[in-house]
């Protein structure tokens, strides 16, 4: 074979006995995945687990289904066939990813297992012409379709602690990414306003402002985006991973502040400006709405917060800046 092609088999090439191998270590890896799910999110959601491991313990039944076959079919030595072996085989993510997944996203990555599974199963049972084989791969395939439904039922089960649950992970959410990605486009929003305003109509100058611009904004976005990681490490206070709110915050107050420091690319002052100034009053509608919609401000008090705060600070730049 020509060195740094494709060495995997394909899946139409393997016999019989290396397609039950390879459904055997897909079922070890799902279950193992599962269980790792609800180790994971067992802690802060104790009801999704429980279904992560009922649904682990039934991959372990179609594992040692499929084990029984094989030995009854080829004996007790079973061929080391991955689906990593296999070219066009559904993949899993890598672990490292699975860690990082959140709660929902960790049920739509199950979700989209079983489908997987169940497609596989079907593609199995078509291309063996033992009867028994046959039976138990399309019996595993109507039983793949049907964890999504057996999720469901699980969770049912468990009644109001799914609602929570949910609850929780809006409130990590919040904690984690909305708050201090808001404080940062409030920052960089309006922090910004006065130097950028009052270099505009101090010069006059269109590329002089986006260069003030810009550097006020990615300098702001840094030093928010350190303050943010280095001022909690959320064990106590649950508030996520540092380096998340930090990314959260710093992305946010440079983008605040490049939102009207960017019409200051247009060579025509007048122009620029205008733009610029409708851009800032976008940005204090888009921070009153948020504060509406996931902190539970009242959008009156948000609006008098931010607007009436954000109109100050842009009037107190341009009045600098022509005195």
């Amino acid at each position: 074979m020509i060195p740094g092609l494709d060495r995997r088999r394909r899946f139409r090439d393997l016999s019989e006995r290396e397609v039950l191998a390879l459904a055997i270590s897909a079922e070890e890896d799902d279950a193992r995945i599962y269980r790792g799910f609800a180790e994971r999110l067992g802690a802060d959601y104790p009801a999704t687990a429980a279904t992560f491991r009922a649904m682990a313990e039934e991959e372990d039944e179609h594992r040692r289904r499929l084990i029984d076959l094989h030995v009854a079919r080829f004996g007790e030595t079973i061929p080391l066939v991955r689906r990593e072996h296999v070219s066009g085989f559904y993949a899993r993510r890598p672990v490292w990813m699975q860690d990082a997944l959140t709660l929902e996203q960790a049920r739509g990555e199950a979700r989209a297992m079983e489908r997987a599974a169940h497609g596989f199963y079907l593609r199995a049972a078509q291309a063996t012409g033992d009867a028994a084989t046959r039976r138990l791969l399309g019996d595993l395939a109507a039983a793949e379709a049907g964890h999504e439904a057996r999720a469901s039922e699980l969770e049912a089960a468990l009644g109001g602690e799914r609602e929570a649950e949910d609850a929780t992970a809006h409130r990590q959410f919040v904690l984690t990414w909305v708050q201090p990605g808001l404080a940062g486009l409030m920052d960089g929003s309006v922090s910004t306003l006065a130097p950028i305003f009052a270099v505009a109509f101090a010069t006059q100058d269109t590329w002089t402002t986006f260069l003030v611009g810009l550097a006020a904004s990615v300098g702001a976005g840094i030093s928010m985006g350190f303050t943010e990681a280095a001022s909690d490490d959320g064990a106590i206070s649950g508030r996520g991973a540092p380096w998340k709110r930090g990314l959260a915050s710093g992305v946010m107050t440079t983008l605040g502040g490049l939102g009207h420091a960017l019409p200051y690319l247009i060579p025509d002052f007048a122009v620029a400006t205008a733009i610029a100034i409708a851009v800032v009053f976008v940005e204090l509608w888009a921070i009153a709405w948020i504060q509406n919609r996931y902190m539970d401000t009242p959008f009156w008090r948000a609006t008098l917060q931010v607007v009436v705060g954000g109109g100050l600070v842009l009037a107190a730049g341009v009045l600098i800046g022509s005195g």
